[in-house]
């Protein structure tokens, strides 16, 4: 028996109530990319219901409408924790609501206290270039010539809870470039900042591009997750993408660092091919979607990559078992039709599939706990301390 949590990065359907406090009020990531694209598209997400779910809302997504009789259970979960950034959205998927959000730095320069710039200064031996809010593809361009002179590495932050730092390969290389972002998680620590991001990039000035090696420094969760949770209880736990970083490897029997939507989706197929009869729970990101899409504010590119994922979704769920259950969900928004280059403050869609299920309106939910809970009544092990489960023990959905 097996449980597949896939989430498409930031696949929003609908502002939050609360979402003009984050200045996000009229984001809609999914409904935004669909009108902007109207042919039809997604047919497998459609069949299973993420029209559906856009409907509990009140929209209606063009190409992508409700099915009249979805293959899976729908809804849409709204964020109890405050945030809008990866961390949150996904601690609060395996069981935690924050009750203070993560420290935000000034958007403006500069933007880090100036005993943190002295002690990364002081520890790392590089000066730091940057000291602000910025686009990661922006600030290397900006600042890159100056980096590969050897005046510094490129620090920056955005909207999010985050400490970034740049460094071109060739001028630092990964295993330095990690080292440094060791040293800055340590010094973030204090400031409650969710994450220090490696982001290495190649190229010339006017051609750079970040490569594929970017790490995660995450925070260590506060307290145990579901992964920890199904872990103690015999429950075979595998991350896939950058699960592995978000939870600081906690509660992960296998973590793999698979990088891309294709490779991690490949990665999910032979983990589901080459289970061995233990109940397992295989937790994947596709990061693509935000990161090289919604940030970018590229609606085409983030369609593209959606129906890349809708693509291989039939593959998957040909690997099930009618005993086992694929949950499709996201972790915050980034509506690449919507203003800034930041995440955006939105539900996201709840599709729930299992082959025998009965299917059904799971209507509008208050936390993304639900997810965890529901886990811990798919493999009968004790309950969760936050979240109401939308399945229950014993029997199919």
């Amino acid at each position: 028996m097996q449980a597949v949590l896939l989430i498409i990065d930031s696949l929003g359907v609908g502002a939050l109530p609360d979402a003009h406090l984050y200045g996000d009020e009229g984001a809609n990531t999914a409904l935004h990319i669909c009108d902007t694209i109207p042919q039809k598209k997604w047919s497998c997400l459609q069949n299973l219901g993420l029209g559906n779910c856009a409907n509990l809302l009140g929209h209606n997504l063009s190409g992508c409408e409700s099915a009249q009789s979805p293959l899976a259970s729908y809804g849409v979960m709204g964020q109890a924790s405050a945030g809008k950034d990866t961390t949150t959205g996904h601690w609060e998927l395996a069981g935690i609501i924050l009750d203070q959000p993560f420290h935000t730095f000034p958007l403006a320069f500069p933007s880090f206290p100036e005993t943190l710039v002295k002690a990364f200064q002081e520890q790392t031996g590089f000066k730091m270039l940057g000291n602000k809010s910025a686009s990661g593809t922006a600030i290397i361009e900006e600042l890159g010539p100056a980096h590969m002179k050897g005046d510094g590495i490129i620090v920056y932050t955005s909207a999010d809870s985050v400490l970034q730092i740049a460094a071109h390969e060739d001028v630092v290389s990964l295993e330095d470039l990690y080292k440094v972002c060791e040293i800055a998680r340590e010094l973030c620590n204090p400031y409650s900042v969710a994450r220090v991001i490696a982001r290495p990039f190649c190229g010339v000035p006017g051609q750079f591009k970040r490569t594929g090696a970017r790490r995660d420094f995450s925070m260590a969760p506060p307290k145990n997750t579901i992964l920890d949770h199904l872990q103690m209880n015999g429950v075979k736990t595998i991350g896939i993408g950058k699960i592995g970083d978000i939870f600081k490897e906690q509660g992960l029997d296998i973590s793999f660092h698979d990088t891309g939507n294709q490779a991690c989706l490949a990665r999910t197929l032979d983990c589901m091919e080459t289970q061995a009869g233990k109940d397992q729970f295989v937790f994947i990101n596709l990061v693509d979607t935000d990161m090289l899409f919604g940030h970018r504010r590229n609606i085409k590119g983030y369609h593209d990559a959606v129906q890349a994922i809708d693509d291989t979704l039939p593959q998957i769920m040909g690997l099930m078992s009618k005993e086992d259950i694929l949950i499709i969900t996201a972790d915050h928004g980034c509506d690449p039709g919507f203003k800034g280059t930041d995440h955006t403050r939105e539900y996201v869609p709840l599709l729930v599939y299992q082959k025998e299920g009965v299917t059904k309106n799971l209507g509008i939910r208050s936390s993304f706990c639900d997810v965890a809970q529901s886990l811990a009544f798919f493999f009968k092990v004790p309950e969760m301390v936050h979240g109401k489960s939308f399945v229950k023990q014993n029997t199919n959905l």
